[in-house]
């Protein structure tokens, strides 16, 4: 993109808000907005909104690739699926503040049409960043397997909910509980090896390809990034007796819900199964049948152990709150990339690509999906519609 800009190919238009589609004879020509004063604010903080003036271009094709709603709450809670119970009051946002869905109204209030707006993605392992870059800014734990999880009444989630197994099923489960959080409870052994973050900034090692750091999960103990929301994290608790972790959980909530007995008696009957190989914990005979492939067994999963063993202290509660991500659903658009309206014909001149388009198609992925597969779909729609739009104008 750099490269075709500086070659003028592409032209960048910084501080231009979008707020309609031109249309004339029905067909979409271009597009309007505001052209807002300059500004100076670094990455995540807050820009000025301040009008300076307005603006009209003229295009023979205009693609939308403006995200999803995600960083809208009011929007990710007005259309809220039933299904999955009464929306969070409390939410963190995965994205930045400025994917906040009003393209999406823009282009529908030009004639096309927005479909499957229940079908959304969020985490359930989402953590306050200490260091934030825009506001509400929540980082999503990659947990392995062996942590425990409990729900905000310290009952242990039910069989398959274990970390990492089903997204949409266990955010289900969370929010049916009347309470938009819940918790890990590890100890120092399994968070050495077991947890990763998500994000660029929290992933130097893949970030500066370097094998030697990528290496070094394996055999380096708690990673930096993690150590430090370990340090500095406010949904972090670190505590060498249990009595303590459970108090201080209900300290940070504000809500007595934790019972140190019932806590205890969860974890110990899990531990009485970690040392045979005969157990009956289904959380361990997944954790074992992941420590069967020498990839997870190396840098992804921790040797079954007693998690109130003093040797692999000092205990850990991690609270978990539900992080926004990803819209399934959005405009209406057909092989071709192009934006339909309400009487499923194209609207000449439009285009849709990424996840404005819900990946392709308004909705190519239906109610869950696959980690991995949100990209794929970008790429796949966006060359589509980039090609389609070439296509057109010749």
């Amino acid at each position: 993109m750099r490269e075709a800009a500086a070659s003028g190919l592409v032209s960048l238009r910084f501080r231009h808000r979008v707020t309609r589609l031109t249309k004339s004879a029905g067909v979409i020509e271009g597009v309007a907005g505001e052209l807002l004063e300059p500004s100076r604010a670094a990455r995540g903080e807050a820009s000025s909104r301040g009008v300076a003036g307005d603006f009209a271009l003229k295009a023979q094709a205009v693609i939308v690739c403006s995200g999803g709603i995600g960083g809208n709450h009011d929007l990710v809670r007005r259309h809220w699926p039933s299904r999955l119970g009464a929306p969070p009051k409390r939410l963190l946002s995965g994205v930045p503040e400025h994917v906040d869905g009003k393209m999406l109204g823009i282009t529908e209030t030009a004639g096309a049409r927005l479909i499957n707006s229940d079908r959304m993605w969020h985490y359930v392992e989402g953590i306050h960043n200490w260091s934030p870059i825009w506001p509400k800014h929540g980082i999503r734990l990659l947990p392995g397997p062996s942590s425990l999880w409990f729900d905000a009444r310290g009952n242990r989630l039910p069989v398959p909910l274990f970390p990492g197994f089903d997204t949409l099923g266990t955010l289900e489960h969370i929010v049916k509980t009347g309470f938009d959080y819940s918790w890990f409870v590890l100890d120092r052994s399994i968070i050495a090896k077991e947890f990763a973050l998500s994000g660029s900034e929290q992933n130097p090692d893949l970030t500066g390809k370097s094998w030697r750091k990528v290496i070094e999960r394996a055999t380096a103990g708690i990673p930096g990034p993690v150590q430090a929301f370990m340090d500095k994290g406010e949904d972090f608790i670190v505590e060498a007796e249990l009595s303590h972790l459970g108090a201080r959980m209900n300290a940070l909530t504000g809500e007595n819900l934790i019972d140190e007995a019932r806590l205890r008696a969860e974890i110990e009957a899990r531990d009485r199964e970690a040392e045979s190989a005969f157990g009956k914990d289904l959380q361990l005979t997944a954790l074992r049948g992941a420590r069967a492939y020498i990839g997870d067994r190396l840098i992804r999963t921790a040797r079954p152990h007693r998690i109130l063993d003093p040797r692999h202290g000092p205990l850990i509660a991690v609270r978990l709150n539900i992080l926004t991500r990803k819209s399934l659903g959005g405009l209406l658009s057909d092989l071709s990339s192009r934006v339909l309206g309400d009487d499923g014909a194209p609207l000449p001149g439009l285009y849709a690509a990424g996840e404005a388009a819900g990946f392709g198609g308004g909705g190519l992925h239906g109610y869950r999906a696959l980690e991995g597969t949100f990209l794929g779909g970008c790429l796949f729609s966006g060359r589509i519609a980039g090609r389609e739009a070439a296509r057109a104008v010749r």
